[in-house]
């Protein structure tokens, strides 16, 4: 009888924070670093709206882009811009787009059955259809998508998450369930799963599922990471993680961010490629863009890093053949004829780094490079250096 009560005051303590605590902060101002754009949905019949990131650079290039789509939209989308562009920068990603989704009903649109305590609950097969048929649809017309996609939910939202899994598998390739509440229904996924698990998928599916210090969602996680270990381990790359020191409120933000490194965990450049130098470079790339359906070549921050790599270990000649490369593949970058400059330096050929300095001073102040003082620093100095061995 104890433990009967103790469920029931569980399931209202969760029903209450569904549909109140999320409907606040969706309704907080918050200002987005994106365009907010209204879709008309006949699947929901009513009118959507979503707020789409574009990586930088996105409109001077011509590359396609993983999409991330972010469920709980208002409340996340800020720390999921932080996290992908300080990935991308670190070269453990790719630049991405980010999808935005503003909630409604969140306890309809998440749910995949109905239960009499929550009354609208059991729509998620129509917003499913909905991210499908009709959000998806919209973003691959009207931006450069690549093939991978990436799904990210938090509590109700992770629900929903495993529920596309099991249901329409080749709407996402990746997913971040963060405290998924699958113990939802008498843990209706949880039995689902164990039949609708596959063995194998059209192409490698990324699963990173977390869940803070909440002892009533361990069950079910545990249960549910078994199956998938259990009947599809060769198909899902699998990640469970407790996060005791994090709560059902503080878990979002850290989760999000390792779920997505995870996902892209093959973008990743490992040591031992870099060091071996720039063609097994350019072949981890094009592995990975291969993987991950974004047409992709080096980086040039990956290119000048290697560059860097060979002045600390005082290789010169080598160093100054990689930033030369680099000058070719990124003519149009500031910053790569500066390193160039910092190689020839090292190595006592003082008129060429002029040569190159003077070359990033040109274009950073064309481009209203950030970086202009140091390059016009280092422009200054090797010209000092001139002017003592011509005298």
């Amino acid at each position: 009888m104890k433990n009967s009560k103790t469920s029931k005051f569980i399931l209202l303590i969760v029903i209450f924070f569904f549909t109140i605590g999320f409907s606040n902060a969706q309704k907080k101002a918050v200002t987005f670093s994106g365009n907010e754009i209204t879709l008309n949905s006949e699947i929901l019949n009513e009118e959507r709206v979503i707020s789409v990131y574009l990586p930088e650079g996105y409109k001077s290039s011509t590359q396609e882009y993983p999409v991330i789509y972010l469920l709980d939209g208002i409340s996340h989308f800020q720390h999921a811009i932080g996290a992908v562009s300080f990935l991308a920068r670190q070269g453990q990603m790719p630049k991405s787009i980010i999808v935005s989704i503003h909630n409604v009903d969140r306890s309809r649109d998440f749910s995949p059955v109905k239960v009499e305590k929550i009354p609208t609950s059991g729509g998620a097969n129509k917003f499913l259809n909905f991210v499908s048929d009709e959000l998806s649809v919209y973003m691959n017309k009207n931006y450069r998508t690549s093939e991978f996609s990436l799904l990210v939910g938090h509590s109700f939202g992770g629900t929903f998450a495993v529920h596309s899994l099991l249901t329409k598998p080749e709407v996402f390739d990746a997913y971040v369930a963060i405290s998924p509440y699958l113990h939802f229904a008498e843990s209706y996924l949880v039995k689902k799963a164990e039949s609708q698990l596959k063995s194998s998928y059209d192409n490698q599916k990324y699963f990173y599922m977390t869940v803070g210090d909440e002892p009533n969602y361990f069950e079910s996680l545990e249960k549910f990471a078994s199956l998938v270990n259990e009947n599809s381990s060769k198909a899902i790359s699998f990640k469970y993680q407790k996060m005791m020191d994090e709560n059902h409120g503080s878990i979002p933000y850290i989760s999000l961010y390792k779920g997505i490194q995870y996902a892209f965990s093959d973008w990743h450049l490992p040591k031992k490629t870099f060091l071996a130098g720039i063609e097994s470079i350019d072949k981890h790339y094009e592995l990975a863009s291969l993987k991950y359906g974004s047409k992709i070549t080096t980086p040039e921050m990956v290119i000048n890093k290697l560059g860097y790599h060979y002045i600390w270990e005082q290789d010169y000649e080598a160093a100054i053949s990689v930033l030369l490369e680099n000058t070719k593949r990124f003519p149009k970058s500031a910053n790569v004829y500066d390193s160039l400059g910092d190689a020839y330096e090292n190595n006592d050929q003082i008129s060429l780094a002029a040569e190159n300095f003077k070359k990033a001073c040109d274009l950073g102040e064309k481009l209203n490079d950030k970086n202009m003082a140091v390059y016009k620093k280092n422009f200054e100095r090797v010209n000092q250096k001139l002017s003592v061995l011509n005298k």
